[in-house]
């Protein structure tokens, strides 16, 4: 496929986000597929829910303009994950059929990527249950990190970004053509969901995200590209994932239920907004991803830097809500007790109670 073939598939899947997330919006409010607000919620109003199915169909054209043999695990992929959170989005699935289901998926995709290599039968299977791992765990990785508005779009369109980059240096058009297509994708649909929400990208859309660019890391390294380079516009994800998972196993606590104690969501609760909370997460994202690039110059002991600098920045983040509380919060929190603003009307509120009494 040549650079314009390349830019066309991600024409192609930014156009159907952009047609399409209107017409989708009202067909879920339609259906009912709402997200209400709960306790474990980032939201306060009901939202539709579904909002990635405009990607998903992008991703499934740009695929086939891209054509060839990678296409086709990658198509699989945002297909069988889109079409199962879609109908988790409108039916809603119990967890050990949905986990089942994942199983079963993951393992057709990781058969369809490890089968072209000329390997032994016995390192293509061992290679294959690694991948299938892979794949399920960064699905559900990606899914459990879109809680706040405009998160996962934004560092699902990083992740393309940096996969075409690294398919640019490496000559590889698939990469190029599947990277440009999921940024522009999610530079489409950022517009509806950012600032104020007005749809989640659902299941439908994590999951297909999630699986496209855990395809993607794959195919970069099976293509020689170092693994710093493919896992580092992941690894926030992934890290923040591992993190709260164990903490929660440590603590006693019921990990396969739904809960709100990832790192970001801490950030939420010491009072950054949403929006401050998404620049921050990208802005690690983007630095992690250029220190995994630094694994493509060659250089052993630049390399090695890059890879501890990558580190600390992650531990740094894991840490961080016990530190950068949000300044404003904070301050007010040191003010003595008796100091504090005590709740009463609202400004306009009250200027609408004088008026009314004068």
């Amino acid at each position: 496929m040549s650079g314009d073939g390349a830019i066309h598939a991600a024409v192609c899947c930014g156009v159907v986000v952009v047609a399409g997330e209107p017409a989708t919006i009202l067909l879920l409010r339609r259906w009912a597929a709402m997200d209400l607000p709960g306790a474990r919620s980032s939201h306060t109003i009901p939202t539709p829910r579904g909002g990635g199915l405009p990607i998903v169909i992008g991703l499934l054209a740009a695929a086939a303009l891209t054509r060839g043999a990678p296409a086709v695990p990658f198509a699989a992929g945002v297909s069988f994950f889109g079409a199962l959170g879609f109908a988790d989005d409108l039916r809603g699935l119990t967890a050990m059929r949905r986990l089942a289901l994942q199983c079963a998926g993951s393992a057709g995709i990781a058969a369809l990527l490890v089968a072209p290599l000329g390997v032994p039968l016995v390192v293509r299977v061992a290679a294959a249950v690694v991948a299938a791992v892979w794949v399920m765990g960064f699905v559900n990785a990606f899914n459990f990190m879109d809680g706040v508005n405009g998160i996962s779009a934004s560092h699902a369109l990083i992740g393309g970004v940096a996969f075409a980059c690294f398919g640019e240096w490496h000559s590889d058009p698939f990469l190029v053509a599947s990277g440009l297509a999921i940024a522009v994708g999610c530079l489409a649909f950022l517009p509806w969901n950012a600032f104020r929400a007005q749809v989640f990208l659902g299941d439908v859309g994590s999951y297909a995200l999630g699986a496209a660019l855990s395809i993607l890391a794959l195919t970069a390294v099976l293509r020689r590209i170092p693994p710093e380079a493919a896992a580092g516009p992941l690894a926030l994800y992934v890290a923040d994932t591992a993190w709260t998972l164990q903490r929660r196993i440590r603590a006693g606590e019921r990990w396969i239920e739904p809960h709100r104690t990832h790192t970001y969501q801490r950030w939420c609760d010491v009072g950054w907004s949403h929006q401050e909370v998404t620049l921050m997460t990208a802005s690690a994202t983007v630095l992690l991803s250029l220190l995994g690039a630094v694994s493509l110059t060659g250089d052993t002991l630049l390399r090695a830097e890059a890879d501890l600098t990558g580190l600390a920045i992650l531990a740094v983040y894991l840490c961080s809500p016990a530190f950068f509380g949000h300044p404003a919060l904070a301050r007010e929190r040191a003010r003595p007790r008796h100091a504090r603003r005590s709740p009463g009307p609202e400004p306009r509120r009250e200027h609408e109670l004088q008026r009314e009494r004068g």
